[in-house]
């Protein structure tokens, strides 16, 4: 139950409707609590102040209703450019991107912005009236007093003061975050992060725990892993007294042919918890970076292999892609790999698949390694940055999975590059085998 509520909560969050939604029920409730204090004399501070002019009926509607149209024209004009990026950005980029654009929370907060002020103004200039006004089901034409909601009209004005301010943010942020640099920033960064909340621990040369086959446990949905309940898992294997060997990760494709998880070490199979095991299990039509790291591995993978592409030929944006791809390789080559979910001095019960260092490198630079080893330039920059992924790393297996690294593309750039591109690749393969012999 609780995969499936996350599921649903990644959904939501890249959405462009709750934010906007609940700015709309805040500015309901806004509106309806300065409307009571107007109408519970509070007005009266306002219109004694010096300072501050009180509005007069016609004013005040007239104030509303320009906040409210200009409100609802903004906010149609915010969707349109929003949209205009996210499909730019995911043509250009990769469509696997436009899930980090639909979270973008400055996009999300500025519509949202838009849409509540113009909540509040057309829920305030309802309760607007003149004093020749009547009531609507009186039967004898009896007038009534005027009402101007002195303190709902100052916040509307403030509101529409900070949506100016908001429109300001938004036409400096859309065309910021578009940008190519900016793009692989916000995903290295994400990636660098996740790799230090998931491995905390610094490498003690310890490999991974192999995940051996039992009695397997086959899924019933089909779609993407997006969210699994490791500590759920712990739990229900610990209560059952055997293992839980995991046999798929968050990010892998299932359907009801697909085992997510093998029993073994058990007493009694005929009575193991399937169903609760597989409620743990969150599926969707789509991959979300939110618990699947090698997601944001595939998306610098897919920028660099587009830019090295022959249609578009940028080697510099691969470049970059390859430097956050570096980073990453050398926090993951520090870090111990293995992950337990049992309390600490007890034997785990939930057995992950390996996640060893070669399974990454060959994720990120085994990936693109196809695409560089048609460019001099960018080969050149991976062999400096498998060097550098090798500095601090005291870990002899994790430098002769690099070195090799470097061994498949050196043998991939022979097939592509000839004359003088091909002897300056050799030249610094050179250079990266000494140094990475050390």
């Amino acid at each position: 139950m609780m995969a499936r509520l996350k599921t649903i909560w990644q959904s939501i969050n890249a959405s462009y409707w709750f934010l906007p939604a609940v700015f709309s029920l805040l500015a309901l409730a806004a509106a309806t609590a300065t409307l009571w204090l107007d109408r519970n004399g509070w007005s009266d501070v306002v219109s004694q102040t010096s300072w501050l002019q009180p509005a007069r009926p016609d004013g005040a509607i007239n104030m509303l209703t320009v906040i409210a149209g200009t409100m609802i024209g903004v906010a149609s004009t915010v969707f349109s450019i929003t949209i205009a990026s996210v499909a730019y950005a995911s043509g250009n980029y990769g469509p696997r991107l436009l899930t980090n654009f639909m979270e973008d929370r400055g996009n999300q907060f500025s519509l949202a912005t838009f849409i509540g002020t113009f909540v509040y103004a057309i829920t305030v200039l309802r309760a607007v009236r003149k004093a020749e006004e009547t009531p609507l089901f009186a039967t004898e034409p009896t007038a009534m007093s005027g009402f101007v909601p002195q303190i709902s009209l100052l916040t509307a004005f403030v509101l529409m003061l900070l949506s100016i301010a908001v429109l300001v943010y938004f036409l400096n942020h859309v065309p910021a975050s578009i940008r190519v640099n900016a793009v692989l920033e916000g995903i290295g960064g994400r990636l660098l992060r996740d790799i230090k909340r998931l491995f905390p621990e610094e490498n003690r040369g310890e490999r991974a725990l192999n995940a051996p086959e039992g009695v397997p446990i086959i899924a019933h949905e089909t779609g993407y892993v997006q969210a699994i309940q490791f500590e759920a898992l712990e739990r229900i294997a610990r209560k059952e007294n055997g293992k839980l060997n995991l046999a798929v990760r968050t990010g892998d494709f299932v359907h009801p042919s697909i085992a997510l998880a093998y029993w073994s070490d058990l007493d009694a199979i005929e009575d193991c918890p399937d169903d609760e095991v597989r409620a743990c299990f969150g599926t969707g039509a789509m991959r979300t970076p939110s618990q699947d790291m090698q997601f944001l591995i595939d998306e610098l993978v897919e920028i660099g292999l587009r830019a090295l592409s022959p249609g578009i030929n940028d080697p510099f944006t691969a470049i970059t892609a390859i430097h956050w791809l570096g980073a990453a390789t050398a926090e993951l080559a520090r870090r111990n790999l293995t992950r337990s979910f049992a309390e600490d001095g007890e034997e785990p019960h939930l057995v992950l698949l390996d996640d060893d260092f070669e399974h990454f490198l060959a994720r990120g630079f085994g990936a693109i390694r196809s695409g560089v080893a048609t460019n001099r330039i960018a080969t050149l920059v991976m062999f400096d940055t498998l060097v550098d992924a090798t500095t601090t790393l005291d870990d002899e297996s994790r430098r002769t999975e690099i070195r090799r690294e470097g061994e498949r593309l050196v043998r991939q750039a022979r097939e592509h590059l000839a004359g003088p591109e091909l002897l300056a690749v050799e030249a610094r393969y050179q250079t990266f085998i000494n140094a990475v012999k050390r």
